[in-house]
């Protein structure tokens, strides 16, 4: 049975709904990084690192060499740097919007704290 896009697109942003997984991504835009280098920027457990890139792996986004002894990961693809982008893009937004209302709240309350 095939699966509807929404329902892949779902599937996607949930693969992609982990702090250290988008961590992951952000550090690989700047290139191949070997796992001891992702360890070190995003500092967590190594296996809890190895779960996490064992899913990126899975789903095609990044891939995995081995140089003799040390794992290299990249992005698969130049698209994930425009979707974080875009994220960021998005997030910033929606962030102004709140802050806007935000000061338009606090301006609120102080006028009616002066009545």
């Amino acid at each position: 049975m095939r699966v509807p896009l929404y329902q892949a697109k779902a599937e996607f942003f949930r693969m992609l709904g982990h702090p250290v997984r988008i961590r992951v991504l952000e550090l690989l835009q700047d290139g191949p990084m070997p796992v001891r280098d992702l360890l070190t920027a995003i500092g967590i457990e190594p296996s809890s690192l190895s779960q996490q890139l064992a899913v990126l792996r899975r789903s095609g986004i990044v891939t995995a060499t081995r140089e003799g002894t040390t794992v290299v990961y990249a992005l698969a693809g130049g698209d994930v740097t425009e979707l974080l982008g875009a994220a960021r893009r998005l997030l910033t937004d929606v962030l102004t919007g709140q802050e806007e209302l935000l000061t338009e709240l606090r301006g609120d309350r102080s006028g009616a704290e002066n009545r």
